[in-house]
Order: structure tokens, then C-alpha cells, then sequence
């Protein structure tokens, strides 16, 4: 592509980024999976192309930079960025009016913020140490490392034998010490009525939160949850597998969670996602970002420190996921310094891969797919 041709294509992609998805994808339906997924995609790549990141003197911005509202010139407007946000059937909870009002309000310290993260970083929790399956040495090792790296909070899978989860929490929270925060996840693992029964008893171990106890789709079912554990100080976090803001709006509606767990991916995007943190920033619930998939914690990096310096100006009870491999498959991964996210000062969305990577593991004829193949037929 030329530089005419750029230059072409970003003036097109001006013209797509403020659309909402009920023009961009109105025969599709209110906000399927199907289509949403498609749109994400298409709207990830217009973000990356017009991201003209960064905290820097570099002409060109990352695309949470891009976010930010404030007098310079590449800075956006709220009233630009609210453009880009579909309010159609969030408005009973977010009018574009209130969604303004969060994001001036926002504008008050935003600097000492903005210096607050270059200098410290966003807080990020582990959850690479405590997989289901893991034996108890690889476990003891594994925490062993991240508490010498300076990682304070930790998430343990649960869910799949009560006993062996009362052992291996048990483990961890000794390992750990009162102190530090531990979470817990169940993957969906859980009827409404086991998870309640589940929690209470591993509530001797002081979870945070509980993350996905029962399936993604049943609300009300969170929502009872929610409401037993309370009493116990545990918090429901959920949202990773939610397609759209509605889900998210029937959610904060049903006081069904305490932790709010946006997903970069399958959540339409950077345009979808905005709608989600200033309705979570409306109803004062923490944004804590699912990040446990290959590119996620590049994407979602973004997305969360936008939040804190233009949104929720609050880092209260807020952390981000982070896993510790495929990093080394990306041209601008991550940067990890005390437990806490740095900001980007790569252009674009962090998510280019390496073109040796790409090689190596396309199928069929990848380096990574031919001896799994090869292995299959022998």
C-alpha cells in the first residue's frame, strides 16, 4: 500500500470508527455473537490504522492514548469519542448526556494520572501460578517466583474436586500470607445452588472474589450468588465471555457482580467497550479486565489505562489480569515492571505479531502444524 493509498484508507477508516454497530452490521441483528465478532475484528484494525502509543514524543500514539480527551490536537474530544459509542438500549441506565458528564468530570487531574502511570503502572494480578492440574511442587515453585518478583495478588483455578481445592487454597493462602489478595475462578464449573454451598467452603481462605461460578448467560442466577456470598465478603466477578453491553447493563442492573471483567475480544472492540466502562463507572463497579489468552493482556492494557485516567480516576479494589506466556510471539508485548502494566509507547493496539511466528504456526504448512501431523499419521 502506498502512501496515497494510506492516506485513502484512513479517511475511510475516519468515517467507520464513529459508526456505531446497529449501522455498521443493522441486518445482522442487535448485537449477535456472530456479527459482533466480525465487527470487532474490522473495528480493532480501524483503531490501529487511525492510532496517528503513546506516552511520547512519538508523532504517532497507541491507541489508548488515542483515547484520552484533552486540549491537544491529537487528544479526542468526548463529544468525538461518545460518537463512537452505540447507546441504543443502554440508555434506561447511560444517556450520551451522563456518559459526557463522566468524561469531563475525568478531565480533573487527569495529568497528575497520566504521571501516576508512567511512573507506577497500572496494578496486575498472576494468575500463572495456580492452574488446575499443577502439582503441589509446581505450585510452591511457581508462587516461590512470583512473590520474589513483587506480585501481591494471585488467582487460583477452583472447582473441580472441593477437597483438593480446601488443600490447594489452603497452600497458596500460607504461601502468600494474610495480607495479599487472593481471588478465585471457577470457570463456569457450577450450578447456582453448588456455587453458593462451594464458597462457603472456601471462604476460610478469604477470596476477593469468586469469578465466573455458574454459566455466563444466567444473570439472575449471578445475582443470587452474589447476594449469599455477601455476608461472607466475597465478590462475584464476571464478564469475560459477555458479547455485548446490553448483558452487561442486565448485570449491573442485577447487582449480579462486584467485579466487572470486560474482555478486549469478544466484546465488540474498542467502541463497545467504552459503552461498558462508563456504565461501570456509573454504578461505582470496579473494571478488572479478563487478560488469560494469547494477545489479550496486549490488547486489554490499552483499554484499562484509558480507564483510570479518563474514567473511573480510581484504582480501588481495580487490577489487571496478566499471564506470563506467548508473549514472545508479539513485536511490542507487554512490559511488566513491579507487578504493574506500563503504559505502550508503541504505536497502534500491541497485537502485531512476529511475521516469523506467523510462519511457523500457519496451517498447514507451518513448521509447528507439519510435525503435528506428521505425529498423528505415525
Amino acid at each position: 500500500m502506498g502512501s496515497s493509498d494510506g492516506l485513502v484508507l484512513r479517511k475511510v477508516l475516519c468515517i467507520w470508527l464513529p459508526q456505531p454497530f446497529s449501522t455498521l452490521c443493522g441486518t445482522c441483528g442487535p448485537s449477535r455473537r456472530e456479527s459482533l465478532c466480525g465487527s470487532c475484528l474490522l473495528t480493532c484494525c480501524s483503531w490501529i490504522m487511525v492510532s496517528p502509543g503513546v506516552w511520547s514524543s512519538d508523532a504517532r500514539r497507541a491507541m489508548g492514548a488515542c483515547l484520552l480527551p484533552g486540549p491537544s490536537s491529537s487528544s479526542q474530544d468526548p463529544r468525538t469519542l461518545l460518537s463512537c459509542i452505540d447507546f441504543r438500549y443502554i440508555t434506561d441506565v447511560l444517556t450520551e448526556e451522563e456518559a459526557y458528564e463522566i468524561l469531563q468530570k475525568g478531565q480533573v487531574g487527569k495529568k497528575e494520572r497520566e504521571g501516576q502511570m508512567l511512573m507506577h503502572g497500572y496494578p496486575a494480578y498472576t494468575t500463572s501460578c495456580a492452574w488446575l492440574g499443577y502439582s503441589d511442587d509446581t505450585l510452591k515453585q511457581l508462587c516461590t517466583e512470583a512473590l520474589k518478583a513483587g506480585w501481591t495478588r494471585f488467582k487460583v483455578k477452583v472447582g473441580a474436586d472441593l477437597q483438593d481445592d480446601v488443600r490447594r487454597c489452603r497452600l497458596i493462602r500460607n504461601m502468600i500470607g494474610p495480607e495479599k489478595t487472593l481471588m478465585m475462578d471457577a470457570n463456569q464449573r457450577w450450578d447456582v445452588p453448588e456455587a453458593v454451598k462451594w464458597m462457603s467452603q472456601l471462604a476460610e481462605f478469604k477470596p476477593l472474589w469468586i469469578e465466573e461460578p455458574t454459566s455466563p448467560d444466567d444473570i439472575l442466577g449471578h445475582a443470587t450468588i452474589s447476594k449469599a456470598l455477601a455476608p461472607l465478603g466475597i465478590g462475584v466477578a464476571t464478564g469475560e465471555q459477555c458479547h455485548n453491553r446490553v448483558i452487561f447493563k442486565q448485570l449491573l442492573q442485577a447487582k449480579a457482580l462486584q467485579f466487572l471483567q470486560i474482555d478486549s475480544c469478544r466484546l465488540g472492540s474498542v467502541n463497545e467497550n467504552l459503552s461498558v466502562l462508563l456504565m461501570a463507572k456509573k454504578f461505582e463497579i470496579p473494571v478488572c479486565p479478563h487478560a488469560g489468552g494469547v494477545g489479550l493482556c496486549e490488547l486489554v492494557q490499552h483499554l484499562i489505562i484509558f480507564d483510570f485516567i479518563s474514567v473511573s480516576a480510581s484504582l480501588q479494589n481495580r487490577m489487571c489480569e496478566y499471564v506470563d506466556h506467548l508473549h514472545e510471539h508479539f513485536r511490542y508485548p507487554v512490559i511488566i515492571k513491579k507487578a504493574s502494566y506500563m503504559p505502550p509507547k508503541d504505536a497502534g493496539y500491541s497485537t502485531e505479531m512476529k511475521e516469523e511466528s506467523v510462519k511457523k504456526h500457519q496451517y498447514p504448512d507451518g513448521e509447528v502444524w507439519k510435525k503435528l501431523l506428521a505425529a498423528q499419521e505415525n
